[in-house]
């Protein structure tokens, strides 16, 4: 029979090994069961400085289509949402009234043009007493004529010849005046048939076929498809603001994507309800993204650089703080901001690069907490 201290002596290593198990399998299920910890690493780069503002989108601008003419609606092809191009045919007014007029005024032409070929009725008078004249000028010279009535055969004769050229004046005015008149109905026709007075889409509908419209009547809105980009800024950040800047621009229907732009134009006067200055900006959006109006958002106008800076994301920001996770365990650091855009900002003290702090649900951490932390892409 074996000593009772050799059969303890085999055990200890064995029971020193479970042990050194145990304490391991707890603290590994203690780390697991830590909260986790998304943190970003401070990395070196370049900061920007960049004034913010909010941003919005519109339609260039918007134009109602208007009849220049009266009438009532024949044809029409306008339906909201449709996209139309500037020379289509939208809307046809009825033109029997004035297809009416236009053939009574051709009628008009045909007789004074006649008339004006016939010439005044007085001409066959005036070759007449010409004719007297000549003769009793003869006969006065002769001694045979009395030249109190010659003189006043005379003053009838010019009297004729007067009347004569008024006649053919007013023939050839009468004439001049239909086709005129003429003119102007197959102009006023030609106002009834009423086209896209641009590229658009058709956002309102104000007139269908049978009603009755006057003229300069709305009979439809189309919205331009270009569209502006306008950045609001205050006062301060305005006045550093550029033509040709570049900036970062981000729309909430599209999340957290920022798209390049590039200042294109400065309002030089504030809006008088907003007290804020208007930029237009060329944003560059990529192949299926679409600027559509009313996009809002938020605009960063970059307006300076500095290389070899300590850049973290500004949503690691708790007011002047950072949280540093250390070793596991959370460090509450106080740090100063240099520059900043929409998403990074510089720390000039109090961070290092490499260090990780802390990005979302902050609110969730204290100072001394035991973590572990998640790397997240800057």
């Amino acid at each position: 029979m074996k000593p009772a201290g050799n059969r303890s002596g085999r055990w200890l290593p064995r029971l020193v090994l479970v042990a050194a198990l145990l304490a391991g399998a707890g603290f590994g299920l203690l780390y697991w069961l830590r909260p986790v910890a998304s943190v970003a690493v401070a990395t070196l780069g370049t900061a920007v400085r960049a004034v913010p503002g909010s941003v919005e989108v519109d339609a260039e601008y918007a134009q109602e289509l208007k009849s220049a003419v009266g009438g009532r609606v024949a044809e029409s092809t306008l339906d909201l949402g449709q996209r139309v191009r500037a020379g289509d045919i939208l809307v046809r007014l009825d033109t029997g009234d004035v297809d009416l007029e236009i053939e009574r005024i051709k009628n008009e032409i045909v007789a004074a043009k006649k008339k004006v070929e016939l010439g005044s009725p007085l001409r066959a008078d005036i070759e007449n007493m010409r004719d007297t004249v000549t003769e009793n000028e003869r006969r006065a010279r002769a001694g045979a004529y009395p030249e109190a009535e010659l003189q006043k055969e005379r003053r009838t004769l010019q009297q004729l010849e007067q009347r004569m050229e008024l006649d053919e004046v007013n023939a050839n005015l009468a004439l001049e005046n239909f086709q005129n008149s003429l003119a102007v109905k197959q102009r006023e026709k030609t106002k009834m048939v009423i086209a896209a007075p641009l590229d658009g889409v058709v956002t309102a509908v104000l007139a269908r076929p049978g009603d009755l419209i006057g003229s300069n009547s709305p009979i439809a809105t189309i919205m331009t498809t270009t569209r502006t980009v306008k950045g609001r800024f205050s006062e301060e950040n305005f006045a550093v603001v550029k033509v040709g800047q570049n900036a970062s621009v981000r729309f909430l229907t599209y999340g957290k994507d920022q798209y390049n732009a590039k200042v294109s134009k400065l309002l030089p006067s504030a809006d008088s309800a907003t007290q804020r200055y208007t930029v237009y900006l060329d944003v560059l959006l990529p192949e299926g993204r679409a600027l559509v109006p009313g996009l809002t958002g938020e605009v960063s106008i970059i307006v300076a650089q500095r290389a070899n800076a300590v850049i973290i994301p500004r949503r690691a920001l708790v007011g002047e703080y950072v949280y540093v996770v250390e070793r596991g365990r959370i460090a509450l650091r106080k740090v100063e901001k240099g520059y900043e855009d929409l998403s990074r900002v510089e720390l000039v003290s109090g961070l290092r690069e490499g260090e990780a702090v802390i990005v979302e649900q902050q609110d969730r951490f204290r100072e001394g907490d035991r973590v572990r932390a998640q790397a997240l892409a800057n």
